[in-house]
């Protein structure tokens, strides 16, 4: 049986496939500048993944964007 994605996972990869997508970056390169996985950039963004917070800093700044950006309207429920 499928589990559910937690709907805050689910928005905090939205988020980052949107800043990635409005600013022409692949997620290969997205990755690659984030010391990360495209795998795991891949996985964050469909919500299969909690990125930690270091992580996810490391996204923020690849994207040249605050964290505070990445979660935006991410809640949990």
């Amino acid at each position: 049986m499928m589990k559910d994605k937690e709907p805050a996972l689910v928005r905090l990869g939205e988020n980052i496939r949107l800043i990635r997508k409005e600013k022409g970056i692949s997620q290969e390169e997205l990755a690659h500048q984030a010391c990360l996985d495209r795998t795991y950039v891949s996985g964050v963004e469909r919500g299969d993944r909690n990125p930690t917070v270091l992580s996810s800093l490391k996204i923020a700044k690849a994207l040249d964007v605050d964290l505070a950006e990445l979660v935006k309207e991410v809640t949990s429920a």
